[in-house]
């Protein structure tokens, strides 16, 4: 087939080459992954990504080249005699063979590229590629995510939503996260994103609709101390997540807060939203304004009026739905009402917690650490448990080291300390951010910290000794261990942050 005089120089044949062996290793890569059901999110950024790059690369050579080898032509007319504007003359044998293959290959790369970035957009969309392509970096966020009730729900359901603009800011965000993570310039542990975050009314809203809420929930929590027989303590609570009679919606309970009839807004003096000296409420039937504040606060020398004003909304309190790091007392109380950790074990909270509760510098010094410290405790305290129930300690040992690399991950400063969750107000302060008596109004009305607002203690106690709450008279806190009713005045998280 005879083409252009300007299509025969190196640029071009060099640029038709490239171009060429791309298209054939992206058909090749593109059908073995997909009879052999091969996929993984590399081997889509090299099919849908850079494999459809250097095959651009190659079809911008081949006119460079020929633009090139139509100026020498011009300049040495001894060559061939070229004119200023190339003749388009279909009666020419070359100009129809270049006409046909420069309109069929046009064509052919259209649709491939239409395909191609339909499969680059889906790629840059899956959780394997948001969780998996910067593994080390994302491994806490991805790991906690999988253990989460959101695990169907996709990443970008949650953190890009609907619509352009946020796709595209989304996507320009990438971009300084592909450098970091290139150059080695991201933060350990990674921020959490708050102040890019969509509202929660156009992300969680979709699926959990605020208008339309369920019955109360009763809540059953298994606890077991840390003494010689991990003695169980249990508490039953009916958690008002809405009106007493689900009829009245909104009205009362929790999800009060986001009544579309009520506006709670309020001030942080830091980036996780943890120190909140200012609320204000506003009702939206009546205009009834008040706004409370918590003098206790240290706020001398700040300016309360250049801090952001929020409006609450669901992740003010569900702060972590997706990536709950959970703490070590929480997830061996689930490990041992599981049975993956016998309550047989003598001490096996103890020794857990004191082995959990250390700092590692990698997840694998943990697992040796972890196991030596338990196996000294037991030689040492309890040595026929190594003999007489070594497989239940084998099992207790292997569900240890589970929740470690579920929960805690020391390459990326990563545990349940850095990223508090503020649902509740046991290892946190949560809720006692603002419920806790020390917010007041000008009247002397203040921020309720009764525990009953939120939740009635149906039953509490040991297994053999449980306390059960009479009809709609519910029980009143008893803590598990005497602690001279501190309970009452200082914070949960004050102990319960760092000890079990």
């Amino acid at each position: 087939m005879k083409l252009p005089q300007s299509v025969r120089n190196l640029t071009t044949v060099v640029g038709a080459s490239i171009a060429v062996i791309s298209l054939l290793i992206i058909l090749f890569l593109f059908i073995i992954s997909s009879i052999f059901d091969i996929g993984s999110s590399y081997l889509g950024i090299f099919i849908y990504v850079v494999m459809p790059m250097v095959l651009v690369l190659g079809l911008i050579l081949m006119p460079i080249g020929m633009w090139r080898e139509k100026r020498r032509l011009k300049r040495h007319p001894e060559y061939k005699e070229e004119k200023d504007w190339p003749v388009i003359d279909f009666n020419q044998q070359p100009v129809r063979n270049a006409t046909i293959i420069f309109v069929a290959g046009t064509i052919c790369f259209l649709i491939l590229s239409s395909i191609g970035s339909f499969e680059a957009f889906h790629l840059t969309e899956s959780d394997e590629f948001c969780g998996k392509l910067c593994h080390q970096v994302m491994k806490p966020e991805y790991t906690a995510y999988q253990e989460s009730a959101h695990e169907r729900v996709g990443c970008v359901e949650c953190h890009v939503g609907s619509g352009a603009g946020w796709y595209v800011k989304s996507k320009l965000s990438g971009l300084y996260q592909v450098y970091s993570v290139l150059f080695n310039k991201y933060p350990q542990p990674i921020h959490t994103p708050i102040s890019s975050l969509r509202p929660a009314r156009e992300t969680c809203e979709e699926c959990h609709w605020t208008e339309k809420f369920y019955d109360r929930k009763i809540k059953t929590k298994k606890s077991y101390l840390a003494d010689g027989s991990n003695t169980e303590w249990d508490i039953h609570l009916m958690m008002k997540t809405s009106a007493t009679y689900s009829a009245q919606g909104l009205q009362e309970g929790i999800h009060w807060h986001i009544n579309p009839d009520v506006k709670i807004e309020y001030k942080a003096l830091d980036v996780g939203r943890d120190t909140i000296p200012w609320v204000k409420y506003t009702n939206l039937k009546t205009g009834e304004v008040t706004i409370y504040e918590d003098e206790s606060v240290e706020t001398e020398g700040m300016d309360l009026q250049t801090l952001e004003l929020r409006t609450m909304d669901c992740i003010d309190c569900h702060n972590r739905p997706s990536h709950n790091y959970q703490s070590p007392a929480n997830f061996i109380d689930d490990y041992i009402t599981s049975g993956h950790i016998s309550k047989d074990l003598p001490d096996i909270k103890v020794v857990a917690m004191d082995a959990l509760g250390a700092d590692y510098p990698t997840a694998d010094s943990a697992m040796r650490a972890i196991e030596a410290y338990a196996n000294e405790y037991y030689e040492i305290m309890y040595p026929e448990v190594l003999s007489d129930q070594k497989e239940l300690y084998e099992q207790a040992l292997t569900a240890m080291k589970d929740g470690f690399n579920e929960n805690i991950f020391p390459e990326m400063k990563v545990n349940w300390k850095v990223y508090p969750n503020h649902l509740g107000h046991l290892e946190t302060n949560g809720c006692y951010r603002c419920h806790n008596d020390r917010h007041k109004a000008t009247g002397g009305k203040v921020i309720s910290r009764d525990c009953n607002l939120c939740h009635n203690i149906l039953a509490q106690g040991t297994a053999d000794e449980m306390q059960y709450a009479a009809s709609d008279n519910p029980l009143e806190f008893k803590h598990p261990i005497n602690i001279n009713e501190k309970w009452r005045t200082t914070f949960c998280s004050e102990c319960h942050f760092s000890l079990y």
